[in-house]
């Protein structure tokens, strides 16, 4: 099929043939599990047990909140011992509200272990309510709720599905083992993604670079006349939902707009892997699998790891690190996290652990900006970098947003070419937090307005209640004082005549 070009994007070195060759190994249980009840985009799940319970693998330990949600299942079974604040899979290290569970060895299942033998005859509806309430989010590491998205055909004219097996980011080979792996399972999941949301076609997309992953899926779709597998160049950030869609379909996402807009639905390998799971076998979102690599692991591997696995379990579990690691990485180098320590959880949207060593990070100070330009002719999103990092470092956001900072997808690529070693995508990243730190407080002073003008309103309207109430009781002690003095004149009349 012809393919399309845009703009921009660099090209790393991929890193991954210490992973990609070898089969996904799954690791043994953990002593204990540390569940975030925020691991996707939206509010946080709110808790159903409570401390001292027992529970099984697959049971609902919180529920969503809100639209924008999902729910979180225990990924084994085991004694719940606390509900608290733990240090989150995130730079800051900021505590987030855990739940732990001490496991009991025995990986018992819930009984009531719910699958749809027939998921076609079902209403689509039916298997997108499925869909959240197995908690799967996207796998790809955007930790949206797969729900939500499958229900946007309900209000968009949704013709084409795209999966999304790019996996442009260094180290990363988790994907590309899944479809390697699990090609029949991953189109099962499509067709079940297909049928729910009612498009025409769906394109499994796979980068050049993993020729067995792109025959595995070209076999197993090869008799659906829906459903075609697409080779497209690797190149990053091809794995980006706006540019994926541009270069398969040749349609541009509008500025601000998402691809549901112009009638594309983009959902990533592993989250049509987990459909599938959820729909055929009952298994809500409790494990994923996890690429363990850089320079100082001393095995590394793709293993399929539970929910709530602290990363040093899992550093443990492949023969812990050769050498100090310089910096240890959550998701890829380019759009990861770097964490403040190996006491976080792995959670949903985890899809590696990447120790790099001091010669694979660039530790150079930044200089002066050259105006080299290197940065916009990098920028797939068409952005003018330099000017946006000089105006989010002045502190002027409102000039950053002017220049497009809502459609930058903080690829880090205007910072992989900067010779000056700028750290651009920081300051976007900053100006991003920023931003959203003061729609937070003007929400916030928002709702305090409202509450202040509804207690005034209130005041206001007690305050004519009880001089309403105070006018009726003069009005009815008057009417009374009346009526005693008509009484009291009736009777003197009566009194006069009986005298007379």
């Amino acid at each position: 099929m012809q393919l399309f070009k845009f703009r921009g994007g660099v090209h790393p070195a991929d890193n991954k043939a210490a992973t990609n060759s070898q089969e996904i190994v799954s690791m043994p249980l953990p002593k204990h599990l540390y569940v975030p009840l925020q691991q996707h985009i939206g509010a946080p799940a709110r808790p159903e047990v409570n401390v001292g319970d027992t529970v099984l693998k697959g049971q609902l330990l919180a529920h969503s909140q809100g639209m924008i949600s999902a729910p979180i299942h225990a990924p084994s079974s085991g004694t719940v011992i606390e509900i608290g604040d733990k240090p989150a899979p995130h730079p800051s290290g900021l505590p987030v509200r855990t739940i732990v569970i001490e496991t009991d060895g025995e990986d018992r299942w819930i009984d009531d272990v719910k699958k749809l033998d027939d998921p076609f005859s079902k209403s689509t509806n039916e298997i997108a309510t499925r869909v959240g309430a197995a908690g799967i989010v996207g796998m790809g590491g955007a930790t949206f709720p797969s729900a939500v998205k499958l229900k946007l055909s309900a209000r968009n004219d949704i013709h084409t599905l795209i999966l999304n097996g790019g996996e442009c980011e260094p180290y990363l080979s988790c994907d590309d083992r899944i479809m390697r792996e699990h090609p029949e399972q991953i189109v099962d999941g499509v067709r079940l993604i297909l049928h729910t949301i009612k498009a025409q076609r769906a394109y499994l997309v796979v980068e050049d670079n993993k020729p067995e992953a792109f025959d595995a899926l070209e076999k197993a779709c090869r008799h659906i006349g829906n459903i075609e597998a697409v080779k497209v160049p690797a190149r990053y950030p091809m794995g980006s939902e706006k540019h994926m869609i541009q270069a398969v379909t040749g349609l541009e996402v509008p500025a601000g707009g998402l691809g549901a807009d112009i009638g594309v639905l983009v959902h990533n390998m592993g989250t049509a892997y987990a459909i599938h799971r959820t729909v055929r076998e009952g298994r809500p979102l409790i494990s994923r699998v996890v690429t363990v690599g850089g320079g100082a692991m001393k095995q590394p591997q793709n293993v399929e790891v539970l929910i709530g696995t602290p990363l040093r379990d899992v550093v443990d579990f492949c023969g812990g690190l050769v050498d100090e690691a310089e910096r240890i990485v959550m998701g890829g180098p380019m759009m990861g996290q770097s964490m403040p320590s190996l006491d976080v959880p792995v959670v949903k949207g985890t899809s590696g652990i990447i120790a790099l060593t001091k010669p694979e990070t660039i530790q150079t100070d930044p200089s002066p900006c050259i105006r080299c330009g290197s940065c916009v002719r990098a920028c797939p999103c068409g952005l003018v970098p330099l000017q946006m990092a000089a105006h989010a470092k002045a502190g002027n956001l409102d000039k950053v947003v002017e220049f497009g900072l809502v459609d930058c997808v903080a690829c880090g690529c205007c910072s992989y070419v900067c010779p000056s070693h700028i750290p651009l995508v920081q300051y976007f990243n900053y100006a991003k937090g920023e931003l959203a730190a003061r729609q937070q407080a003007k929400h916030k002073a928002e709702e305090n307005r409202k509450l202040i003008e509804s207690k005034n309103q209130r005041v206001e309207r007690e305050k004519q209640a009880k001089a309403a109430a105070a006018a009726a009781r003069k009005a009815e002690a008057a009417a009374k004082k009346t009526a005693r003095e008509a009484a009291k004149k009736k009777k003197e009349q009566a009194e006069a005549i009986a005298a007379e």
